[in-house]
């Protein structure tokens, strides 16, 4: 699967390290090797994640709110990402 095209706002699944298995949101792409992702539990907006991309999976979804949020430098909360990762059914 072609992992150069994450972008912000990007659901992701983790398949190494400890939070394997686990679902994100893209926040930041840091350079063409890694991106900040955050789940609002765990990695909270304030102190995301840096996970370089091999270690993730794409899945077809993109919160557009998020990405509109991040790009217009609004303010993007743990309650909002846990929201939208629940709307868009990746977490129970």
């Amino acid at each position: 699967m072609e992992q150069g095209d994450i972008n912000i706002g990007q659901v992701v699944k983790s398949t190494q390290g400890r939070d394997k298995g686990k679902f994100f949101i893209v926040l930041e792409k840091v350079d063409k090797e890694y991106v900040l992702i955050v789940d609002g539990d765990v990695r909270k907006t304030d102190k995301p994640k840096k996970k370089k991309l091999k270690h993730l999976v794409k899945l077809g979804i993109i919160s557009a709110e998020t990405k509109d949020r991040v790009i217009n430098n609004k303010k993007v909360s743990n309650a909002f990402i846990r929201r939208e990762l629940e709307r868009l059914g990746v977490n129970a």
